[in-house]
């Protein structure tokens, strides 16, 4: 029974982050004004350079300022975060799967841990560049965000891991 429930457990969490990724990448194709603009700030610096213009210039050699080469990295953060829903969404269905006796308990891990590991990836790949771009001066909202994710993230690999 307890191993029922194991699997029961691994698969709802999977599921909650296919889910809860899967809107933001729709909202990232559909609505990507909602993204592509704070991207495109914190890859320029806006924010800082406007309130904080001293410590700005100790690291205004690192922004990005060119619109397209923001729509493009924005482009492959978005290409990123679809092949992560779909990873996550194959590590649910083949976590089901095993769960009914179609598929090996241990492909229904292994496919759920690499949708969860490149789901924490876009998180730990924001927390590393956002510290790049110094948006804990005036994004703390997002870098919040991006840590919650990131454990989020390694919780689920921890649960599929050890379970």
């Amino acid at each position: 029974m307890l191993e029922t429930i194991i699997i029961v457990a691994q698969t709802a969490c999977v599921f909650f982050l296919a889910a809860w990724l899967t809107t933001g990448v729709l909202d990232n194709l559909f609505h990507s004004a909602l993204n592509s603009t704070t991207t495109a700030e914190v890859l320029d610096m806006t924010r800082m350079r406007e309130e904080f213009p001293e410590a700005y210039e100790a690291v205004a050699h690192r922004r990005i300022s060119d619109a397209s080469v923001q729509k493009w990295l924005f482009a492959i953060i978005v290409v990123w975060e679809v092949v992560a829903a779909i990873a996550l969404w194959a590590g649910v269905a083949t976590l089901v799967m095993s769960a009914f006796g179609h598929a090996e308990l241990a492909t229904g891990r292994s496919v759920a841990v690499l949708g969860t590991l490149l789901f924490t990836s876009i998180w730990a790949g924001f927390l590393v560049a956002g510290n790049w771009f110094c948006y804990w001066f005036c994004h703390e909202g997002a870098q919040n965000t991006h840590y919650q994710m990131t454990l989020w993230g390694m919780a689920t690999m921890i649960l599929l891991v050890v379970g």
